[in-house]
């Protein structure tokens, strides 16, 4: 858009196109309740999206937002939705095919290639603009996608099938009825909401805080994206080994205490000052640590999800976890410029506590399981 001169306003507005992730619970229990003709419940749909998303980005290549705005926009929403209604039906299957003691390897795997994945669809797009016409950039990206095409013809089914519900109702009302009458569903839900705020109260002012401390957008740049992309997938790719001997409860004891503690690296920062060495120790640290901490959380989520009704329970607790990056994070400007830098990242060390608390009550949670 900016290429093709279209106003900033404008551009701007195209931020809300991203909206179905935040909604995407409304339609999951559609994939739930309905198996497609072809390849059963979860790949069944999984190729639907697929075939979905490499129509539509090709037709947003081809798109001119100059010329017709609104059309591009709707394309771009297209993109977004197909895009939703994939990782809906994709954290489902793997929730469904993984057993126990494979999710933490099967959640670092997915969140591996997913980070992969944007770097190549972002960073890579980037570079080929500059050597070729957006047309080519988003056929080439719609072809990519073909990968995940094949693929669905030879990933496994679940070993025992689910049993979809009996009507639509059902389908949207027995999740959130199944969920409540589980022990500590209450307190479940506080957990999503806390285990990983410590995370979101680090990055939440990052950029402001390493400016203030006089380094350059290039640097933040280079060092969040090089360093901190490496270390994110570091850290994921341990967090899914460990969890095979560690076990699911452990792993989110030790990953969420060394989540919480690598805070200090960036109070450490802040004490410091401007130090090259000190920042990219920081990041590094913090990013292996969150990585760890997210692929044992995700682990978690797929073990308290009912195979019935499978994407809709995902769907539905990974929209209520994101409140905590919306809700959290709003306040943290006026905290860090009341109490410091220093100070706020104590004060994110220790939000860990309210998640590492809730946690004791774990084998609550899981009664339902034996």
């Amino acid at each position: 858009m900016v290429d093709q001169k279209v106003d900033l306003t404008v551009i701007g507005l195209f931020s809300l196109v991203g909206l179905p992730y935040t909604f995407k619970f409304l339609w999951s229990p559609l994939m739930d309740r309905f198996v497609p003709p072809l390849l059963g419940r979860r790949r069944g749909w999984i190729l639907m999206t697929q075939l979905s998303l490499i129509v539509s980005i090709l037709a947003l290549g081809y798109s001119s937002p100059q010329i017709s705005p609104r059309f591009t926009a709707f394309l771009a929403l297209m993109v977004a939705f197909f895009s939703a209604s994939q990782d809906i039906v994709i954290d489902a299957y793997r929730t469904d095919v993984l057993e126990e003691e494979e999710r933490g390897l099967g959640a670092s795997v997915y969140i591996l290639g997913y980070r992969v994945a944007m770097l190549v669809s972002g960073s890579l797009t980037l570079i080929l603009s500059d050597h070729m016409s957006w047309h080519s950039v988003y056929a080439l990206i719609a072809t990519s996608m073909l990968v995940g095409v094949a693929t669905c013809f030879f990933a496994p089914e679940p070993a025992v099938p689910a049993q979809a519900p009996r009507s639509l109702t059902d389908a949207v009302v027995l999740p959130f009825v199944q969920f409540f009458k589980r022990r500590g569903a209450y307190e479940i839900l506080a957990f999503i909401f806390a285990y990983k705020l410590d995370a979101v109260i680090a990055a939440a002012l990052m950029t402001p805080f390493m400016l203030q401390l006089g380094f350059t957008k290039t640097d933040i740049g280079a060092v969040t994206k090089g360093f901190g992309l490496v270390a994110t997938l570091l850290g994921t790719f341990i967090g899914g080994l460990a969890m095979v001997r560690l076990g699911l409860r452990r792993s989110l004891w030790i990953f969420g205490l060394a989540q919480g503690i690598s805070g200090l690296t960036f109070m450490a920062l802040a004490h410091i000052g401007h130090s090259y060495p000190m920042m990219v120790a920081a990041i590094t640290v913090e990013n292996i640590c969150t990585g760890m901490g997210t692929a044992a959380f995700t682990a978690f989520l797929m073990s308290i999800c009912d195979k019935r009704f499978t994407a809709t329970q995902f769907a539905l607790l990974t929209s209520f976890m994101a409140l905590n990056r919306v809700v959290a994070a709003a306040p943290m400007g006026a905290l860090a410029k009341a109490l410091g830098w220093e100070s706020y990242y104590l004060v994110s060390v220790f939000a860990m506590v309210p998640g590492l608390l809730l946690l004791t009550r774990y084998n609550r949670w899981m009664e339902v399981k034996r």
